[in-house]
């Protein structure tokens, strides 16, 4: 439930169904990479071009996702399993309306990822604090990609994705974010210094 990151999820009680407002999966990353250029102290311009950096990855990735999404065109698991295993089955999320594979939140996650491992290193621990507003803890991570591979399992679990495509999207996700570090010729050196 940590990483529903769904921006508009329906809520029904008896006959009233209502919509509650949630951050985006695009600003969960924004929020922890806000949360790493804290923790790295860097100058306001220096943030202001990582947070550039990862949004243009975020995008590129969405585009390459929803590229593959309306290609492949595949089911979600409620519509097989409903269909071929228990009518009255539903997933622990909500699923979106929207075709199945890839995964948006394993790519952006992965490709986020991968940007903030380029300028900050593998193994620099964090802790993300942007879903207080909605009624979670703070949670620590080892690394982004550490929180970028539970993102991206979150919607298995959830029920909303097949395994394949969240496997796929990470893959996905570190050639977007290493494409877009190669066209903006991205090296660690431009951020070393705070």
């Amino acid at each position: 439930m940590y990483w529903d990151c769904n921006p508009f999820a329906l809520q029904q009680v008896g006959h009233l169904e209502f919509g509650i407002k949630k951050i985006s999966p695009g600003g969960h990353w924004m929020g922890i990479t806000g949360i790493a250029c804290k923790k790295q102290k860097l100058s306001l311009a220096k943030t202001a071009y990582v947070h550039a950096l990862v949004s243009i990855g975020i995008a590129d990735a969405f585009i390459s996702c929803w590229n593959d999404k309306y290609k492949y065109n595949r089911v979600r698991p409620v519509t097989a399993i409903k269909k071929l295993i228990d009518h009255n089955w539903s997933p622990l999320l909500q699923t979106p309306p929207f075709p199945e594979y890839t995964s948006g939140h394993s790519i952006i996650s992965t490709a986020a990822a991968t940007i903030l491992e380029h300028i900050y290193g593998s193994q620099v621990a964090f802790t993300d604090s942007t879903e207080r507003a909605w009624g979670f803890s703070d949670r620590t991570f080892q690394s982004p990609r550490q929180a970028a591979d539970e993102a991206g399992m979150s919607r298995f679990y959830g029920g909303i994705h097949y395994r394949p495509s969240i496997l796929v999207a990470r893959d996905q996700g570190v050639n977007v974010g290493n494409w877009v570090l190669s066209k903006l010729n991205m090296r660690k050196d431009q951020l070393a210094s705070k």
